[in-house]
């Protein structure tokens, strides 16, 4: 089941909102009447502070809810304030993981290493720790735990993930971790590419320059949640989360284009086995 506190605190800041405009209120009439500053009020609003269960039954008793929605609206909260399993592994709210934890599909462009949700255990240990800010003992078996648990979701019955990843060919001839790791990897590439959740194209060298070409990018979809669509962009000291509609369609369409000119995917894995078998 997927469970992000993150998107659900998104998804009822939200639902919030429009419960209050509804109402005919503002901010300001609002906040009052609800012992809120009209800034913590707009805080919530914007998913920028949680709520717990009492203060949301006292907003829905001044914007005059009721009914089955009232009971929704509490479950709601209650998610919105779980914590994720991500949390027992050190990670808060704030990163990658609670947003592809409630995403209903991931678009995934990579350029030098093989997408999280397909890597190995000892392909991701290797890549995991070549960083600057390398993890050591246990803050490195947990990432990699970590990435493990998020690929569970590929092959679950419920709410499983769909994703759909365009990898430059150069990913496929990096040696992470040595040949027989990389060969490992490439062996496991080919095998998940025969997912029903899973669509791998490879976008090979002779393409030449294309609109993806400055780097990697992700944007995750959230079916059934009524969110919008959410880019994600990791560089080496950070990551950023792009919400902008314009910024995030224009992600849609380099996506789209790069899958355009890749391979297919019968194709992208014959290509990856023919890699795998020169190793």
């Amino acid at each position: 089941m997927r469970s992000g506190s993150l998107v659900r605190r998104r998804q009822l800041a939200r639902i919030l909102r429009e419960l209050r405009q509804k109402a005919g209120m503002t901010i300001e009439t609002a906040a009052p009447l609800l012992d809120f500053s009209p800034s913590k009020l707009s805080r919530i609003e914007n998913a920028h502070q949680g709520v717990d269960v009492h203060a949301v039954r006292s907003m829905m008793d001044v914007f005059g809810v009721g009914g089955e929605r009232w009971g929704e609206i509490v479950e709601l909260t209650r998610e919105a304030n779980a914590k994720g399993w991500w949390r027992a592994y050190g990670l808060d709210d704030q990163g990658y993981v609670p947003l592809e934890a409630e995403a209903s599909a991931v678009r995934d462009y990579t350029v030098s290493h093989v997408p999280g949700l397909l890597q190995t255990p000892a392909y991701a240990r290797a890549l995991l720790a070549s960083s600057l800010q390398r993890p050591s003992g246990t803050g490195l078996d947990r990432d990699v735990t970590v990435r493990m648990i998020r690929q569970e979701r590929l092959t679950s019955p419920v709410e499983p993930l769909e994703l759909l990843t365009v990898v430059e060919e150069t990913a496929l001839h990096r040696p992470v971790g040595g040949a027989a790791v990389m060969r490992a990897q490439l062996d496991h590439l080919a095998a998940a590419a025969a997912l029903e959740t899973v669509t791998l194209q490879v976008l090979p060298t002779e393409v030449g320059a294309h609109p993806g070409i400055n780097g990697a990018f992700t944007v995750l979809s959230f079916d059934g949640l009524g969110e919008p669509d959410v880019g994600y962009v990791e560089h080496p000291v950070g990551s950023v989360h792009i919400e902008k509609s314009e910024h995030v369609e224009r992600a849609r369409l380099v996506f789209g284009h790069l899958r355009s000119v890749a391979l297919s995917s019968p194709e992208s894995v014959a290509l990856v086995e023919r890699v795998a078998a020169q190793l």
